[in-house]
């Protein structure tokens, strides 16, 4: 969870290690992903993938040695291994990309699902740089942009859902549906208000926009919620792995979380 009081007098210490918590697992969890939807002959990025799974683990491992007292130059240092790890990946990630999108590979990894995953990793390397570069507090067209990422990695879920329900499965499928055009309006509209700036950068149009947002997620995270039981249950029919269905359960909780972040900086400012 994010630490919005951030009591330590280092709050860098302390994103710090939320954010490789959290992106970490999920960094392992694509590379365990991408290699499911390999086939048996595509052995080589198979092997890449289980090295990025082995590579993450360590540094779960190497991250639970760590708290939010170790002095900051040990964590800015943590903060540039793992950095080069997030690079790693996503350069890894662009390239089965790339081979894909030339038809050099088949798989039953859609493209846009293997870009995803390489907008996410870049977005934690970038993350990590901020840290380390000492910007911790949003600002307004930070929030904006973060919102923008979010919103599409949202939407980008809804349509993977949809995809890969049974197509038995036809009030989920319609469900997954109607989210995805949600999410793209939304985007569309972050879109505008992005472009808007610096004249949008007032309290009440952020204030309405984190707002609107904040209703929208946490309907989709009750229905990825309730996806995931159900499939962790073997009461619906999909292609969708528990833990992938888990797994952006978890990432709706974390915009969420920022959302409450940005809103609480806000506040913060209007004192």
């Amino acid at each position: 969870m994010l630490n919005h009081n951030m009591a330590n007098p280092n709050p860098i210490v302390t994103r710090s290690l939320d954010e490789i918590r959290f992106w970490s697992r999920i960094m392992k969890e694509h590379a365990l992903f991408l290699s499911l939807g390999f086939t048996h002959e595509q052995s080589q990025l198979i092997a890449e993938a289980q090295q990025f799974i082995d590579l993450f683990e360590r540094i779960e491992e190497k991250l639970s040695k760590y708290s939010v007292n170790t002095d900051i130059r040990q964590i800015q240092a943590f903060n540039n291994e793992v950095y080069q790890a997030a690079v790693a990946i996503w350069s890894y990630k662009r390239k089965v990309l790339g081979l894909t999108l030339r038809c050099e590979i088949r798989t039953n990894n859609y493209a846009l699902l293997i870009d995803h995953v390489s907008r996410e990793a870049a977005y934690f390397a970038n993350r990590l740089k901020d840290l380390n570069e000492g910007r911790l507090a949003p600002e307004p067209d930070t929030i904006i942009q973060e919102n923008l990422f979010f919103l599409r990695i949202m939407a980008d879920h809804a349509k993977f859902i949809g995809h890969l329900l049974d197509p038995s499965e036809r009030k989920l499928v319609e469900q997954a549906r109607e989210f995805s055009h949600d999410f793209d309006q939304l985007v569309f509209q972050a879109i505008d208000l992005d472009s808007m700036r610096p004249q949008s950068q007032t309290e009440p149009i952020l204030d309405q926009f984190l707002d609107q947002n904040r209703v929208s997620v946490a309907s989709l995270r009750d229905f990825k919620k309730t996806a995931r039981d159900l499939i962790e249950a073997c009461r619906i029919k999909s292609n969708i792995h528990p833990l992938l269905a888990d797994h952006t359960f978890r990432e709706a909780e974390r915009f969420l979380e920022i959302i409450d972040l940005f809103e609480s900086h806000l506040s913060n400012n209007n004192r």
